[in-house]
């Protein structure tokens, strides 16, 4: 039995390898990493890499090595080679003589922005061909495969591992549940407070003005793990609502993020401010939205939801 019990694992493990191989095929034959040169362009896929590392600002070429695991040597001769065309500047850097700052000359800018606009447009034209459920579950894949495979790194280190989108059937009706169910785990709140949560999201749905109201859910692994909305208060003012974050999704800045996308919409919608109600037991939401530059206008105490608390009323001029 037992060898036999060998033989079944064995068996597992070579088709997971198999599994693996094939996909690496597929996915290398579908961005073209095999072909000659990258997007048509006059450099290989290494060289493009390269030149995007130093667009996107990695300061030293040490510091490019680290982010695409490249052998020194041929990142040395790919540097000089750049140099040679006049694609890159490299300035000493002030804090280590050792280091030289790398940057993209005028003509390293102009041969790097068609490569990107093309792989914009190509990678477009990829999600193009999937519907909108099925680019989120794409999207949830990556996110899965470059957190397990990043060596244990936290999945929003690289702004990885979660997605924001927009709400689909059923995510009302998740916000309130996991509303109620987190506070009540974590404060005690009872049965008024999924009452006031529920009443919430219908004054949002029944009433949504979609070009100057949204809603946002943090998705991670293909599960609900946070979500905010930003209604229309009149005369200006643009109100956030129940933000909410799963416990196994905190401390990964998607808090933080929700709230961004609430202040550029606003912005971008014309609000000349924001307002939102919170709790002074909600310490980490306060210190998010202090960071963001909210300012506290008022506080009152009353006894709700089973628990004395302290409202608090915070504003952020746009």
């Amino acid at each position: 039995m037992a060898g036999q019990h060998r033989s079944a694992q064995n068996r597992l493990a070579q088709d997971r390898i198999a599994t693996v191989r094939r996909f690496n095929r597929f996915y290398t034959r579908q961005i073209g990493v095999l072909r000659k040169t990258f997007l048509g362009s006059p450099y290989s896929l290494g060289e493009a890499r390269v030149l995007h590392e130093i667009a996107r600002g990695a300061p030293t070429a040490s510091a490019i090595g680290r982010a695409l695991d490249l052998d020194a040597g041929y990142l040395s001769r790919v540097l000089r080679n750049f140099e040679r065309r006049g694609l890159i500047e490299r300035q000493a850097s002030a804090s280590d003589a050792r280091q030289s700052r790398l940057k993209l000359s005028p003509r390293g800018k102009r041969a790097y922005a068609p490569l990107d606009r093309r792989s914009q447009r190509d990678t477009g034209a990829m999600l193009g061909k999937l519907g909108g459920a099925e680019q989120v579950r794409l999207i949830a894949a990556m996110n899965t495969i470059e957190t397990l495979l990043g060596g244990g790194l936290e999945p929003a280190a690289s702004g990885a591992g979660y997605i924001l989108r927009a709400p689909r059937p059923g995510d009302f009706g998740w916000i309130v549940k996991r509303n109620a169910e987190v506070y009540a785990a974590e404060y005690g709140w009872i049965a008024p407070f999924e009452g006031v949560c529920a009443q919430i999201v219908a004054d949002f749905v029944n009433k949504h003005d979609g070009k100057r109201e949204r809603c946002w859910i943090a998705e991670m692994d293909g599960e609900n793990v946070g979500s905010i909305m930003l209604a229309n208060d009149g005369k200006g003012v643009a109100r956030i609502r129940l933000l909410l974050l799963d416990p196994k999704a905190r401390g990964l800045g998607i808090g933080a993020r929700l709230v961004d996308e609430c202040i550029r919409f606003a912005r971008r919608s014309g609000y000349k401010k924001i307002t939102l109600w919170t709790h002074s037991v909600l310490t980490a939401a306060r210190h998010i939205y202090q960071n963001a530059g909210f300012k506290l206008t008022r506080s009152e105490r009353h006894e709700s939801w089973g628990k004395p608390v302290v409202s608090e009323f915070w504003d952020l001029e746009l």
